[in-house]
């Protein structure tokens, strides 16, 4: 690093840099970083003359990076975000006080959301924070340290993962649904039924073509029946009435067992899959983080 201390007239400069290259802008930056703009430029300037190269344009009212700009305002954001995450990290590991939980909008909601009280009363010390996407995020790119995911881990390497719970699946209406009907009892009987399917936009999901080729019922058969994209949406339809959706075990046993939602038939699709919690096998996790990990493999049912 001693070459580097010789072409850089200070580490602060890449960051007065980086945000005058990002923001395209000596004001803006000056503002982000609560410099005056005349300490920006003077930064930017001195760079310049170490580096011997223009890294800006200097139009009217703006600045725009150089083709050398550019390059090196690529290199320079790649750098300083690796920093960032590296302290970040350190940060968490040394003071805890907070866990960040990613998960879908579903489990947080039928999963999670249902056992809080129990958590607080757990583990009252930790802040969690629960971070629910449409898709699975990038645990080290996000900082964040614990993740559930359903999948094979062998398809995430740069994660350790822990089993959860299995991937079970059957039908599942409101009580009040059936008032009125015949329970259907059989999987042949469901085809005479208003569906509910899960259009999963981003995640792979089991579908209702799926559960009925298990029992030998081909997919032409299936009826079609109310789509909705959401998880949370498709539970919320079948409590209000509007029909069957398939209920994963893990997600719904907690309101089939207090009778919001009733399960039919004896048929449960076990597709051999586990969902499982997850953190970076290169991120160190932080004493909370591992708390949090090890309270949601212990809850029952999981």
């Amino acid at each position: 690093m001693e070459n580097l201390r010789r072409l850089l007239p200070s580490i602060n400069s890449l960051v007065v840099f980086e945000a005058a290259g990002r923001l395209s802008s000596f004001t803006a930056a000056a503002r982000e970083l609560r410099m005056t703009q005349a300490a920006v430029s003077y930064a930017i300037a001195r760079l310049e003359d170490h580096l011997g190269a223009a890294l800006f344009r200097r139009e009217h009212r703006r600045v725009r990076l150089s083709e050398a700009g550019e390059r090196f305002h690529a290199d320079v954001t790649i750098g300083l975000s690796h920093i960032q995450r590296s302290a970040q990290n350190l940060r968490a590991v040394a003071t805890g006080g907070h866990v960040t939980l990613a998960c879908s909008t579903a489990f947080a909601a039928w999963w999670m959301v249902p056992r809080m009280a129990r958590f607080r009363a757990d583990l009252p010390h930790i802040d969690l924070r629960i971070q629910s996407a449409d898709r699975d995020l990038d645990l080290v790119g996000e900082g964040i340290p614990l993740a559930v995911r359903g999948g094979n881990p062998g398809d995430w390497p740069q994660y350790q993962a822990e089993p959860l719970a299995p991937e079970e699946i059957y039908p599942v209406c409101a009580a009040s649904y059936l008032a009125g009907r015949t329970r259907p009892e059989t999987a042949a009987d469901l085809l005479s039924h208003p569906l509910i399917h899960l259009e999963e936009p981003h995640r792979s999901a089991a579908t209702w073509r799926d559960w009925f080729a298990a029992v030998g019922i081909e997919g032409r058969r299936v009826p079609r029946g109310l789509q909705i994209n959401d998880y949370v949406l498709v539970i919320q339809s079948v409590m209000a009435g509007q029909g069957v959706a398939l209920g994963w075990r893990h997600l719904v046993e907690g309101l089939v067992d207090s009778g919001v939602l009733v399960r039919l038939t004896d048929h449960v699709l076990a597709t051999g899959m586990q969902f499982h919690v997850i953190w970076p096998r290169d991120v160190a996790l932080s004493r909370p983080a591992q708390e949090v990990r090890d309270w949601l493999l212990a809850q029952p049912g999981a």
